[in-house]
């Protein structure tokens, strides 16, 4: 074809030369150029026709059934609709790809792994945007656990001034029924045993608040722990 366009424009430049007409020279040139779009367009469907194969276009379902054996078809079966399953093409590629659809605890579990992530992420970024340096961590550290520890020791001595009440107010209660085994022993007063029941309920309301500061000072030397050794690994620090 190439071959005979070539020809056909020789002779055509022979006879435009030989007549001499420019009129007749654009005219040829408009007919050559017309052969040499057409043999280009002509060429274009055919490269297409070359690379195109009978049933590419066609879609393939593809699905694992219970027994993990893998199906294919031009539809997934309802059963297996809420599957993992793709789509291929006569090729087999991949045209699209569908998970299989969660259960109410394996999305809850998902959502859960994705708000832990978060909060990781946020407590990095806070750790190396509020410190410069191990030192300054350690140093908020003992400040924090410096703090916690008077509180422990202020409620340890009220705890024991509380404890020392509580043992002149038995030792005060051995003289009155029901305490005393003299069966002329007058009755408790009742300011006594006010006393007794306040006083009572004030050591076990301090015992709490001390287990509880211990606790905290406890938690909090770990947080910090963790928060240094976060550190470290953020900065490569070894």
């Amino acid at each position: 074809m190439a071959s005979q366009i070539e020809q056909y424009a020789l002779e055509n430049r022979g006879a435009a030369a030989q007549n001499g007409a420019g009129l007749e020279g654009v005219s040829v040139l408009k007919q050559f150029t017309w052969v040499i779009c057409a043999w280009l367009s002509l060429s274009g469907a055919a490269l297409a026709a070359n690379t195109s194969t009978p049933g590419s276009d066609r879609k393939v379902y593809e699905w694992v059934d219970e027994n993990g054996v893998t199906h294919y078809g031009d539809r997934i079966p309802p059963e297996y609709a809420s599957h993992e399953h793709r789509v291929i093409n006569g090729h087999g590629i991949e045209l699209e790809h569908t998970d299989a659809q969660k259960t109410a605890d394996q999305a809850a579990d998902e959502e859960q792994k994705k708000a832990d992530a978060a909060q990781r992420a946020n407590r990095d970024r806070n750790l190396l945007s509020s410190y410069a340096s191990v030192q300054e961590i350690e140093h908020l550290r003992d400040q924090r656990l410096a703090l916690v520890s008077d509180q422990i020791k202020v409620t340890g001595q009220f705890l024991e001034i509380l404890n020392r009440k509580m043992t002149g107010l038995r030792v005060a209660s051995a003289r009155f029924k029901p305490y005393s085994p003299d069966p002329k022993a007058p009755p408790m007063t009742d300011q006594l045993a006010e006393d007794l029941v306040r006083v009572g309920s004030d050591i076990i309301t301090q015992e709490g608040n001390l287990r509880e500061k211990r606790s905290e000072a406890a938690a909090m030397s770990r947080q910090f722990d963790n928060d240094i050794a976060r550190f470290k690994e953020l900065k490569g620090i070894h």
